[in-house]
């Protein structure tokens, strides 16, 4: 007897409740901010990264999923900082899955979501290349707060918990068909 997955119904309840709940506009602009802060803090382990972003100094990218949108300006200094709303972006980059349980189980096999780009072909490529190569390493944050043992250990605890959901999470998600096997020798499969 098959049985359905229950992530559809968590995934449902989940589409019911974000569509109910609207967080104030206060809000909103303070988790902006923090996603702001914590961008630059990551970009300051990368000089690389900083150099790329100082060449597009003035430049505004749009991040949009769903109902959520943030958009990022690239700031003389290499960092980032929140764009005026009235600011027109140069490169609009929106993920076009919105079901937030596909994203997870896609950033948790460590894929890109689909995105679809419009704008600026260079900033594109120069925002690509920041998705690419810069990494937060989280265990050395950690490091600096409880010691190098310690944050190791936490780290090898996170690592093997994200390798049992990569396992314990369907390779597609619900409902896609799994791409029948190739025919064998004389054409029988």
């Amino acid at each position: 007897m098959a049985t359905g997955s229950p992530f559809p119904f968590v995934g449902s309840l989940f589409e019911a409740a974000a569509q109910r709940l609207q967080p104030p506009p206060w809000a909103v602009h303070e988790a902006q901010r923090r996603l702001v802060l914590l961008l630059n803090h990551i970009l300051q382990q990368e000089p690389q990264a900083m150099d790329r972003l100082r060449r597009q100094a003035g430049r505004v990218v749009e991040g949009r999923w769903r109902i959520f949108n943030v958009r990022l300006l690239a700031t003389p200094a290499g960092l980032l900082d929140l764009a005026s709303p009235a600011a027109a972006p140069d490169l609009t980059l929106t993920i076009t899955d919105e079901s937030p349980w596909t994203l997870t189980q896609a950033a948790l096999r460590g894929e890109k979501p689909p995105v679809r780009v419009e704008g600026d072909v260079q900033f594109a490529a120069e925002v690509n290349w920041l998705v690419d190569h810069v990494r937060w390493d989280l265990e050395e944050d950690v490091a600096r707060i409880v010691g190098d043992a310690p944050a190791h250990a936490i780290g090898q605890a996170a690592r093997a918990m994200a390798e049992a959901l990569r396992r314990f999470l369907p390779a597609r998600p619900p409902g896609e068909e799994t791409p029948s096997a190739p025919p064998g020798p004389g054409g029988h499969a």
